[in-house]
């Protein structure tokens, strides 16, 4: 957070005032101004080889060299602005997983199976008033 914005989120209890030195993600439209430094951080590398949304950051690469440069390039950015990743919430050198309620996989960006199960099982209408029901 900038030094300047820190007396901005001050707040107070029964024993004394406090301010945050890092942005809690409760304040009101936090999730876009991180989406706005994200934005700005990866300018260069969204599109080629990174993908981010809010806090979650995926590096995509052709193979195991290629993949070591990107996250070079990408810790160097993370560098650049300061900031700082939660090594229990980082996963490197995986082939393919979930994000944004998406596969990630070496074919690309596929449907999540577990979300398309409810529509893949569901039966068909035996009646009108299923059909109303199906329709809204």
């Amino acid at each position: 957070m900038h030094p300047r914005d820190k007396e901005k989120t001050t707040f107070r209890t029964n024993s004394d005032n406090f301010y945050y030195e890092v942005m809690p993600f409760d304040l009101k439209n936090v999730g876009a101004t991180y989406q706005g430094l994200m934005d700005y951080v990866f300018q260069d590398m969204i599109g080629r080889n990174v993908k981010v949304y809010v806090n979650d950051i995926v590096v995509k690469s052709d193979s195991c060299e290629q993949h070591i440069k990107d996250l070079q390039e990408v810790f160097q950015a993370l560098r650049n602005h300061c900031m700082r990743l939660n090594p229990d919430k980082c996963a490197f050198g995986v082939e393919g997983g979930k994000f944004l309620g998406f596969m990630l996989t070496h074919r690309g960006i596929e449907a999540n199976p577990e979300t398309c199960k409810s529509i893949t099982e569901m039966r068909s209408p035996r009646n009108i008033k299923e059909i109303q029901r199906l329709i809204g």
